[in-house]
């Protein structure tokens, strides 16, 4: 017995050990949203501005309003309506007054401006950043519904050719598999009503 709790010491010792020497610094850095070549910049979107040997001009920045991000040396710069190569291009071509061949990268670290809205009984009713390709299913599942919630009778309203378009969704079939072409790719804008 004695030797059983030894044997049971040692080994909670060694795990406690190869935990405490990990360097809580040494975790690999938290993913950013996948964003594709075509994602275009949008007000109120994060970003993670680069530049390859020049920490004081690597942060991570916030697009204004206006569309502008503001960066040490080169203060206002368009971002929005750039995708994020276009902007580190932009980027490199304005540092190079200052630095000899700039690398730039820009990373898309939260997509705020592309939002949609779910409504009604749902458990957490409010805007929602939207991730790419994000489907009406995906969308529902973060929300989630209230006890009350009518199935039957959920809807997106999404802003098309200057009205509003009020789109079925079947959550019952969409849960089974069927009537897939109802799990709509959700567009900025569009809101989710659960009646």
């Amino acid at each position: 017995m004695k030797r059983m709790i030894a044997m049971l010491a040692g080994i909670m010792i060694c795990g406690s050990l190869s935990v405490w020497g990990q360097d809580p610094a040494s975790k690999p850095p938290q993913a950013a949203p996948q964003t594709g070549p075509t994602y275009v910049i949008g007000a109120q979107d994060m970003l993670l501005v680069s530049v390859w040997k020049e920490t004081d001009l690597t942060n991570t920045l916030p697009v204004r309003a206006d569309g502008m991000i503001s960066m040490p040396l080169l203060n206002d710069v368009q971002a929005a309506g750039l995708t994020p190569m276009q902007l580190a291009d932009s980027i490199s071509e304005k540092l190079k007054k200052y630095i000899a061949d700039p690398h730039v990268t820009v990373v898309v670290t939260q997509m705020n401006s592309k939002r949609i809205y779910a409504m009604g009984e749902v458990q957490h009713p409010g805007s929602m950043n939207m991730v790419p390709d994000m489907t009406v299913l995906q969308a529902l599942a973060s929300a989630g519904f209230t006890q009350f919630a009518n199935t039957k009778g959920i809807y997106v309203l999404r802003n098309e050719k200057g009205g509003q378009r009020k789109i079925p969704i079947n959550y019952k079939k969409l849960v089974k598999g069927e009537a897939m072409d109802q799990n709509l790719i959700l567009k900025p804008g569009d809101t989710i009503v659960v009646p």
